[in-house]
């Protein structure tokens, strides 16, 4: 099995895609999602536009699953949907947003994500509690993302399943994948990113909860580090791809699931592979609707 993060930042300088290739392999990880560096915000700081794909372009490797180069964009920069739209022609793999001064409904944002849906590239957001400095958690909470349900073929992933705020994030998973069962060519998809965020005391809970809420989960679980490519944490990345599989081995978890969360998830998340399955639809309140234990046998 191929361990995929897709979750890994980047910085504009040391940067060496054969090191972070070998960092991962000692971390047992094949590949991953690499974000460029922060984009320009109204609160300051970040980099332009040219810089940012600058960097993505220095991490390119030949082997085309090894790193996917995904941009850090920002609704509220000059020219967002032609930055986006240019970005993909030059063959960047997805998008990265982060609320930091703006709700994820804001007109500009909604007309950014209009555009990425109808390029089918999928959007890594932050959720959750934001340790910017500023007074920005309010923009992470998700119930915000309950905006995003109507945007045909919009695939996104809430990072850390915006810890503290993870049951909010199951339950929200669990509206979406109704409307999704219902009408897929009319509904966007979302996807929980157990990236670290909750500390390691609320990990096996947030693991729990997600394979036992009752809903049609396991397909749409990604795995991922929080790691910086430059200086790839071997360590850490070691064990979060340990412990993460010896939790899903407490609660009962088959290796087929294992295969979904650390790899095929995030091939279909990026598009490398197409869906070829229906979920299960959510029954309100009847937990035995979809069980760990069905899945484990007709995965």
């Amino acid at each position: 099995m191929k361990v995929f993060d897709m979750h890994i930042h980047s910085e504009t300088g040391n940067i060496d895609p054969v090191k972070l290739l070998d960092d991962m392999k000692k971390a047992g990880v094949w590949g991953g999602a690499v974000m460029s560096p922060d984009p320009e915000s109204p609160l300051g700081g970040g980099f332009s536009y040219e810089v940012r794909m600058d960097c993505l372009s220095k991490w390119k490797v030949e082997e085309e699953d090894r790193i996917l180069p995904v941009l850090y964009i920002h609704p509220y920069e000059k020219d967002a949907i032609a930055k986006a739209r240019d970005a993909v022609d030059r063959g960047v793999r997805g998008f990265k947003m982060t609320c930091d001064c703006y709700y994820v409904y804001d007109e500009k944002c909604m007309d950014l994500l209009r555009a990425i849906a109808e390029m089918d590239k999928p959007v890594i957001f932050h959720a959750g509690i934001l340790w910017d400095g500023h007074d920005s958690s309010k923009y992470n909470r998700p119930l915000n993302w309950e905006s995003l349900i109507n945007i045909p073929g919009l695939r996104f992933s809430l990072a850390h399943c915006a810890w503290p705020w993870c049951d909010e994030t199951i339950a929200m998973y669990g509206k979406f994948l109704n409307a999704y069962v219902t009408n897929p060519e009319m509904s966007a998809e979302l996807y929980l990113d157990t990236t670290p965020g909750t500390p390691k005391v609320y990990r096996f809970d947030l693991i729990n909860k997600i394979y036992n809420c009752g809903y049609d989960t396991p397909r749409n679980v990604l795995f991922g580090t929080d790691c910086t490519a430059n200086e790839y944490n071997v360590d850490w990345a070691n064990y979060w791809v340990a412990n993460d599989g010896k939790l899903m081995d407490d609660i009962g978890a088959k290796n087929r699931l294992h295969e979904l969360y650390f790899s095929e998830n995030y091939k279909r998340f990026f598009g490398i592979t197409k869906k070829d399955f229906c979920h299960a639809m959510p029954v309100p309140d009847k937990a035995d609707s979809w069980s760990l234990d069905l899945a484990n046998k007709t995965l």
